[in-house]
């Protein structure tokens, strides 16, 4: 009695971690054209390795806790301000890319961790409202803007003042989810395939919620492929995916479903993304944006303490840019108020 007893973890007294029997799971399990966390490339400063999780786990963790994965929330999808709770967000768009993701790379016996991490980190540097507020950044900045890159700036550098320190295939997938460049690894490849399920889907699904579609207006060929519902639509790109690229060491779509998506992704662009309807309203964001680049690159000091140093050590532009594009759309509106909008008028 009276004998003081100490529980120990159970990773510190095994010798095997848990993390260790993860990566070996990983190696039984996984294809041969997924990338294990224990051979990933690393990270460009190094860590101790975690007892409890792979590095891909704990990549997906660190971006999940931090501030600019919060301020998602805040940003626009493509309806900038709606009425209405049920509008897609920049963040709920990042959290059905990812489920999208994690069931290709699930399905396809990819390392689904992987892909997850990408994902949540995928869209980090998106300017506040939307595609809107990007073409106002890509024109105003020398060398363009594009949100890709800044979210590879946000996980390399900005976040909490010195970067995420994420492992080089999760950094490799966010940049490369849009554009011309494809990931080096599959589970890029399934966020890139995802981001554009997603957004075709709930775009439609948004458009049609604020009457600027209606359902007749959608092609009836490309329904036919595609099917009539959301979850119709998901399904058929989902599954289309994992039939063709099983055993394959690249993702693609048959000839029908690819070609459907694409004209389906045309048609919104022709109708929801480019349409007259929202000229006005980007304009007047065009002018948020000009006008507080314009006011922080000639005031730069007004910048927050960060941003100045920024300033300080890569140039006024760079800080400026930094700035506005980690803004949420409501305190872009704010801070613009703030600086231009009178609170009172004086009495005559």
């Amino acid at each position: 009695m009276g004998e003081h007893v100490v529980y120990y973890p159970a990773w510190e007294v095994s010798a095997v971690t848990i993390r260790e029997e993860l990566e070996e799971r990983e190696r039984g399990y996984l294809s041969p054209f997924a990338v294990c966390s224990a051979d990933s490339r690393g990270r460009e400063k190094p860590m101790e390795p975690c007892p409890l999780r792979t590095a891909f786990q704990r990549d997906r963790d660190r971006i999940l806790h931090c501030k600019s994965f919060r301020r998602l929330k805040f940003k626009t999808q493509v309806f900038i301000a709606p009425e209405g709770d049920h509008y897609r967000t920049r963040l709920t768009h990042t959290l059905e890319v990812s489920q999208v993701a994690r069931t290709l790379a699930r399905s396809l016996k990819l390392n689904e961790d992987l892909a997850e991490a990408i994902a949540l980190g995928h869209d980090l540097g998106h300017t506040p409202f939307g595609h809107s507020g990007e073409r106002s950044l890509n024109r105003l900045t020398n060398g363009g803007f594009r949100h890709n890159e800044q979210s590879l700036r946000v996980v390399e550098v900005l976040e909490g003042g010195e970067g995420l320190n994420l492992t080089w295939e999760v950094r490799d997938g966010i940049l490369k989810h849009s554009g011309k460049d494809k990931p080096l690894t599959l589970e890029g490849e399934c966020v890139a395939r995802a981001d554009r399920i997603a957004y075709i889907n709930h775009d439609i699904d948004d458009a049609m919620r604020a009457g600027v579609l209606r359902e007749f207006e959608l092609p009836q060929d490309l329904l036919h492929i595609l099917g009539e519902t959301h979850g119709q639509r998901i399904n058929t790109m989902i599954s289309d995916i994992v039939r063709e690229s099983q055993g394959k060491p690249h993702l693609k779509m048959s000839e029908p479903v690819q070609q459907a998506s694409d004209e389906m992704r045309a048609f919104l662009f022709e109708k929801v993304y480019l349409d007259a309807w929202r000229k006005d309203e980007e304009e007047r964001c065009d002018h948020v944006i000009v006008s507080l680049f314009e006011y922080y690159m000639e005031h730069p000091h007004k910048m927050p303490l960060e941003y100045v140093q920024i300033a300080f050590r890569d140039g006024t532009e760079r800080a400026v840019t930094d700035y506005l594009a980690c803004m949420t759309d409501r305190y872009a509106l704010r801070t613009y108020q703030d600086l231009f909008v009178p609170t009172s008028f004086p009495v005559l």
